[in-house]
């Protein structure tokens, strides 16, 4: 594998004996699916930066959202990730586009989640007052166009696609989000900012910002 660095463009915005922590491009998933292809897994040979194993996860971002991701180097800083976001320590703030001007400029969605199936292998995240696990999400519009709006978005807790669905419910779905309202031909508006990790209780929180993808173009708003 020629220089997979170049090729997407792995920065590392964040590296200690630890843990590292990178700019994950859009439109890579993080690992193997059922579809199969490359991975950003693939590419962890060349972030061992002299320790013998490869980096491995410590959280997932989907395939086609952006930004800061966190990597475990070895099982101490893996042992210590899990704990941090089993009980929501960590604070993450995403950007996103969204449709259409909301009708409060911030507030906070608070609606469980369940999964739900369709067929064999295919399946979807929804509203679930009944039988969801506990999803809350922190929004605040940064700023408003004619017809799309710029959120921050804080999730209080970690479920998959959380802030694709409360977006998507309460009828301002992220651009580009094709499974949740959005389209199929634009690239989704959905990026990790920064994520704040209180990772030694002795020192400061590890504070790391992620810039925007090239193709995040506000004017065209």
């Amino acid at each position: 594998m020629n220089n997979p660095m170049n090729e997407l463009s792995l920065d590392v915005l964040y590296r200690d004996g630890l843990i590292l922590i990178i700019n994950k491009p859009s439109g890579i998933p993080v690992h193997k699916g059922s579809g199969g292809g490359i991975t950003l897994e693939d590419y962890f040979e060349d972030l061992k930066f002299g320790l013998p194993n490869p980096p491995v996860l410590a959280h997932r971002l989907d395939k086609d959202t952006s930004g800061c991701l966190v990597l475990a180097r070895n099982k101490a800083g893996a042992n210590r990730m899990g704990k941090l976001f089993e009980t929501d320590m960590i604070k993450k703030t995403y950007l996103a586009v969204v449709h259409g001007i909301l009708k409060d400029t911030q507030g906070v969605i608070n609606l469980p989640l369940g999964k739900q199936s369709s067929r064999k292998n295919s399946w979807w995240m929804k509203v679930d007052l009944e039988n969801g696990k506990e999803a809350i999400t922190h929004f605040k519009v940064l700023e408003t166009f004619k017809n799309h709006s710029l959120l921050q978005l804080e999730p209080q807790t970690g479920r998959t696609h959380q802030l694709r669905v409360h977006t998507q419910f309460i009828g301002h779905p992220i651009l580009g989000d094709s499974i949740y309202g959005g389209e199929k031909d634009v690239p989704l508006h959905l990026h990790a900012l920064s994520i704040d990790i209180p990772f030694n209780p002795k020192k400061d929180p590890i504070k790391v910002q992620a810039p925007l993808p090239e193709f995040w173009d506000l004017t065209q708003f």
